[in-house]
């Protein structure tokens, strides 16, 4: 089966399409049909076989390759968005809703139009349903969006000093665990370890996959190991550069730094498998 991938922002989330028997390429503009109506979106990559196994749900093809006028009625509707954002927001004040309006879009042929809104609790936003339906004439739905969708909206500067992530390449967020961090040995002060977003912060994961494979051959904090100079326990372990600090058994003052290769442990092949099950973070 031919498929293509296909974005509807520039950093979001890719989207599998049948390719039909279009001459597709990476950029191309689209129409679709989703599960909110017509869309346009622009092809990810090139065209390539899926395997039907692959498929969680029906895959629909593309409609056909966008025109030029279909792209010039899409920006209108981009255009639009900045009025319905304050038109939003001040009816949110009407009726006293504790949201944050975050982004509004219609559907290519304006049937629909979805507003984005980050709130802490659940909102019962009916009557502003109502009211946005009497002002733009059209079905609107609410979507509330979790914190970090919210950070990815408005972007910003991350702890490293480049722009955040979740707005240059990130296009789906994945899980990150408090284990995560604690195997790089960071800080679990919350303050440095979150992002703007108030969740984990994402760059916790990239490196997640590395430092299990090295501590599959490196000691626990707490494991007794056998030294030149007699057993010793271990008080902490630099994974990266292969060391760690210890202190011996039979002189409780004496404390030393090692390299791996200069102790002997049991090593574990399947350790840490399961760890970041534990405590995670969305």
């Amino acid at each position: 089966m031919k498929a293509i991938r296909v974005k509807f922002k520039p950093v979001g989330k890719r989207y599998f399409f049948g390719a039909a028997n279009f001459n597709l390429k990476d950029g191309d503009p689209v129409i679709v049909n989703t599960v909110r109506g017509i869309e346009l979106g622009y092809c990810c990559g090139e065209v390539f076989d899926l395997n039907e196994k692959d498929l969680t749900a029906e895959l629909k093809d593309i409609v056909r390759v966008a025109t030029n006028k279909d792209i010039e009625t899409h920006k209108k509707n981009q255009s639009e968005a900045p009025e319905i954002i304050e038109m939003t927001k001040a009816i949110s004040k009407e009726f006293d809703l504790p949201i944050k309006v975050l982004e509004a879009e219609y559907t290519l042929d304006k049937s629909k139009l979805i507003i984005y809104f980050e709130s802490e609790n659940r909102v019962d936003f009916r009557d502003m349903v109502k009211k946005l339906a009497e002002v733009y004439h059209t079905r609107i739905e609410l979507r509330q969006v979790g914190s970090r969708d919210g950070a990815k909206v408005f972007g910003g500067i991350g702890p490293c000093g480049l722009i955040v992530c979740c707005r240059t390449f990130i296009t789906e967020f994945d899980n990150v665990s408090v284990k995560m961090a604690k195997n790089q040995n960071l800080s679990l002060n919350p303050v440095k370890i979150s992002g703007n977003c108030g969740k984990l912060l994402c760059c916790i994961n990239y490196e997640n996959e590395l430092y299990k494979e090295l501590k599959k051959f490196a000691p626990d904090v707490g494991d007794i190991v056998k030294t030149e100079d007699g057993p010793a326990k271990v008080l902490s372990c630099d994974v990266l550069n292969k060391t760690c600090k210890v202190r011996y058994i039979e002189e409780e003052n004496k404390f030393g730094y090692l390299k791996l290769d200069e102790i002997e442990f049991v090593r574990s092949m399947d350790k840490h498998k399961d760890d970041d099950d534990a405590d995670s973070e969305e």
